[in-house]
């Protein structure tokens, strides 16, 4: 029987472990996906598309489909799957590792804004601006709703659902972004405050540079933990290595 990995993904981190192991002999990925997306792009290997069902649902998955393994390689804001396959795989005793690009540092000449939640962030608004480029996808636009004094552009690769703010332009567009655009985007919209998750990698990070140039504010919201006891690595080439040392060499 082939040796079997769950991917969970999402992310361009997940691609390209699915990749690699779908190229490897003796290897059978599964990659799993929120849906979150209407038209997401796919990973090679096999694919499914939804929740599991909680931390039972999964573990009650992994036993059925006779996993080896689980990579979670999802958004570093995506923080219900992880401690729900920390706690699946725990159950049915299979090995987990967690994938985590680099969070972002701020540089001289930026004006970074810390706090640890969207509520959080949509406290901080009023004090710093009033046209806000909103970039922390359509998910939670709610924290918002009530900011009817702020005017928003929200750039999300779908469109959002209600509850929105009220005075609001929605942008429909899928990184990632060159410095220019977003440079771009900052002066047309005059644009005062930018707020961001810190998801970390190059593919949107111009705008923080944009910002920094434009001297505006930046509202970052600080990134959920990984459960406690779930080793870490940075990048593909270091989960496929770890994965091998776990797994003896197959």
């Amino acid at each position: 029987m082939p040796l079997h990995v769950l991917v969970l993904g999402g992310t361009t981190e997940a691609r390209r472990i699915a990749e690699s192991l779908s190229a490897a002999d003796g290897t059978r990925v599964t990659s799993s996906l929120a849906g979150r997306v209407a038209r997401p792009n796919l990973p090679p290997g096999e694919v499914r598309v939804g929740g599991f069902g909680g931390a039972e649902g999964m573990a009650d998955w992994l036993r059925a489909h006779h996993v080896d393994a689980v990579i979670d390689a999802t958004h570093p804001f995506a923080g219900t799957i992880s401690f729900n396959a920390a706690s699946a795989t725990a159950a049915v005793h299979v090995p987990l590792l967690a994938v985590r690009r680099p969070g972002w540092v701020p540089v001289e000449g930026d004006r970074w804004h810390l706090t640890d939640s969207l509520a959080g962030a949509a406290r901080l608004l009023p004090e710093l601006g009033r046209r806000v480029f909103l970039t922390t996808g359509r998910m939670g636009l709610a924290a918002f709703a009530e900011l009817d004094a702020l005017w928003f552009l929200m750039r999300s690769v779908d469109a959002p659902e209600a509850p929105c703010p009220p005075r609001m332009e929605i942008l429909l567009d899928r990184g990632p972004f060159s410095l220019e655009d977003e440079r771009e985007l900052i002066r047309r919209h005059r644009i005062d405050v930018l707020v961001t998750k810190d998801s970390g990698g190059d593919a949107t990070a111009p705008k923080l540079t944009a910002a920094r140039e434009a001297g505006i504010p930046v509202v970052v919201v600080r990134r959920p933990p990984v459960p406690a006891g779930v080793p870490v690595v940075a990048t593909p080439e270091e989960a496929l290595d770890l994965l091998r040392a776990v797994l003896g060499g197959s």
